[in-house]
């Protein structure tokens, strides 16, 4: 059965969907013969697919866990700047997954990773409206800020959703909040804490979806259950 080339790509664990797009584009990719433009198609069981001349890997299982993210690690498959990258943290699952999103070098916790690009296009299309809940550590705070928190502000020309804040505790200018948010925009929470006239000294991801990140330690991951992809 014929089907969009990045998709297949993305199946077969080469890369994400969006990655494999760019693949396309560069040219690296054959169908028959013929360097494949970007919304080919091809049927995976009778088409010769190449990817720089050679056969893409075969189809293989779906992996899909979970790392508690330390500080210091940024999300990119390869950074520039030699930073340490979060996969090598999950190196040892035996088969190459990519991260699930994004969380920003200074931020923490829970982070997905799998080779299932459909699940991952899912997970970070804004339709899917998978919520996400941090804790938040602040300076700034003065009494009433939550409220200002909880106002929908526009970030990159996006209005976002209304999010959910809940103070957890305050003492003087620092405070602790849990906050929900809808989207995944470009650091989101920390420019919405700066709207509000505070900055974030600490930002740990707990919670997504129906998923939450529980006592796994800063540094380790766990392979999610068939039961929590499918309430994914």
């Amino acid at each position: 059965m014929k089907e969009r080339l990045q998709k297949i790509l993305s199946a077969r664990g080469v890369a994400s969907r969006r990655s494999s797009e760019e693949l396309i584009r560069q040219g690296r990719v054959t169908v028959n013969g013929v360097p494949a433009a970007l919304g080919d198609g091809a049927d995976p069981e009778r088409d010769e697919i190449l990817l720089d001349g050679q056969p893409l890997p075969q189809r293989q299982e779906y992996v899909y866990l979970m790392l508690n993210k330390p500080r210091g690690y940024v999300t990119t498959l390869s950074d520039e700047k030699g930073r340490p990258d979060a996969a090598r943290l999950v190196v040892d699952c035996g088969v190459r997954v990519y991260p699930v999103g994004r969380l920003d070098m200074d931020s923490e916790g829970l982070l997905l990773f799998t080779n299932d690009g459909e699940f991952a296009n899912r997970m970070m299309h804004p339709r899917g409206e998978v919520c996400k809940t941090y804790e938040v550590w602040v300076t700034g705070y003065v009494p009433g800020a939550e409220v200002r928190l909880s106002q929908p502000i526009t970030l990159d020309g996006y209005t976002i959703r209304k999010p959910g804040v809940r103070l957890v505790r305050a003492q003087r200018e620092k405070a602790k909040f849990l906050v929900t948010i809808h989207e995944g925009r470009n650091r989101q929470v920390r420019r919405m804490c700066e709207a509000a006239g505070m900055q974030v000294t600490r930002l740990r991801r707990i919670r997504e979806g129906t998923l939450s990140l529980g006592n796994l330690e800063p540094g380790k991951w766990r392979y999610l259950s068939k039961e929590e992809v499918e309430a994914l």
